[in-house]
């Protein structure tokens, strides 16, 4: 790293000297992470190939979007490379959040448990499911749906003896969460996510194993659907957009349950079939073309985030070295004003509204109010380099993205 690359931009050379540090000890970290993209890279190269992808799939379709040739061929490429037999891949979800909520009514019923291995979901989805402070009408508790979970072992692997022991004639649905979250528990790797559906489908084969694959795409080299579970579920401004897509989410897993997620999307009847693509089929398939390469960028900033941070004598998760399954990094601070003002300085190292000093708020589905840098190219795009966290102990920054690993180093560099 040429120190004089980053004292234009204002960072100290002790931060610079530091930096050198942590790169150099971090050096086979980043092997590991280029030879999970080569392979991921080349397994989708591999899978556009195959489906015999072409040109004529870029043509748009509007109004119900009957037969959309290119909407058809993404969605193939989707399954296969996610270890589904299909997939819905639509520019009409808005969010991660749509996607997996769309994903939990598709598939319970009233009557049914909803039965969570990884602990309470975070704050969005606690809405969906029914249990924040507020009661919303609509919720899957409100449609008389139960909940349960269990909670991760204190070294963050799956309880599995605890998970089996509440399963019941309820159980419908068995979902795991991927990533951390508003915690600080570690993500979820693909060894945990066969283990339980392994251990699940031991039962009872008829469960379903749901995941919540956000921030976890291409991180390792098979997705969950590869690894024993049913159905996933995620966002297209996330990790498979690779920086490319402008809106989006995805589900992919068992035909029929696919299937049943697209009705509740839509309408029964209507399903799958209906749903133009406006002309964005070129933006998901290249932002998928791009993902591996892109991935890979965001966890070479996340793990010298954690490197340079833990050099400095400041507390971070997960290590450096650890194995990792989303590309989030967290800071933890201890102090509220420490951790608005780490964020300031990720929005201060922005392409887009770098000028802008964010503020705690009251954001729609959270219990606490949070403060978020966010200076995207995409609204809220967290392949993008952004960082937000809960005002509330330990005060925890939830680091995410970096579409260019340089970005992520400079802020890192300059927060310190």
């Amino acid at each position: 790293m040429a120190s004089n690359n980053y004292a234009l931009y204002g960072v100290s050379e002790q931060a610079v000297e530091l930096a050198k540090q942590a790169e150099a000890a971090i050096a086979p970290v980043y092997e590991k992470i280029e030879e999970i993209r080569e392979y991921n890279q080349l397994r989708v190269l591999d899978a556009f190939k195959r489906h015999h992808f072409s040109e004529t799939h870029f043509v748009t379709s509007t109004g119900y979007g009957y037969d959309d040739p290119g909407r058809a061929k993404i969605e193939e490429i989707f399954a296969d490379l996610f270890g589904g037999e299909a997939a819905y891949v639509r520019i009409q979800i808005s969010s991660g959040t749509q996607a997996i909520s769309s994903m939990l009514y598709g598939l319970l019923r009233p009557g049914d448990e909803l039965l969570s291995a990884t602990g309470r979901p975070y704050d969005t989805l606690a809405s969906t499911i029914g249990f924040t402070k507020e009661t919303y009408d609509g919720s899957l508790m409100n449609y008389g749906i139960t909940y349960n979970d269990v909670e991760l072992k204190s070294d963050g692997s799956p309880d599995i003896d605890g998970l089996l022991s509440k399963i019941n004639d309820k159980t419908r649905v068995v979902f795991i969460q991927k990533s951390r979250g508003y915690t600080g528990r570690r993500a979820l790797t693909g060894d945990d996510i066969k283990l339980i559906a392994d251990s699940v489908h031991g039962v009872n084969k008829d469960i379903i194993v749901a995941v919540d694959n956000c921030y976890g795409e291409f991180t390792e080299k098979q997705e969950p659907c590869a690894l024993g579970a049913d159905i996933c579920a995620g966002s297209l401004i996330k990790n498979p957009g690779g920086g490319i897509s402008p809106s989006g989410g995805y589900v992919v897993g068992k035909a029929d349950l696919v299937e049943k997620v697209a009705q509740r999307i839509t309408a029964p009847g209507l399903g799958s079939e209906v749903g133009p693509t406006l002309g964005f089929s070129r933006s998901i398939a290249q932002g998928l073309f791009m993902a591996p390469h892109t991935v890979a960028e965001c966890l070479k900033g996340a793990v010298f985030a954690s490197k340079f941070f833990e050099l400095a004598g400041i507390k971070t998760s997960p290590m450096a070295e650890e194995s990792r399954g989303d590309i989030v990094q967290t800071v933890i601070f201890e102090d509220p004003d420490k951790l608005v003002n780490f964020c300031r300085k990720v929005q201060a190292c922005s392409p887009v509204d770098s000028f802008v000093s964010p503020e705690p708020w009251a954001m729609p589905g959270y219990e606490d109010e949070v403060v978020m840098a966010a200076g995207t190219f995409v609204m809220g795009a967290t392949t993008e380099l952004s960082c937000d966290g809960p005002i509330k102990p330990p005060y925890i920054a939830y680091m995410q993205g970096g579409l260019v690993a340089e970005q992520v180093k400079l802020a890192v560099m300059l927060s310190l």
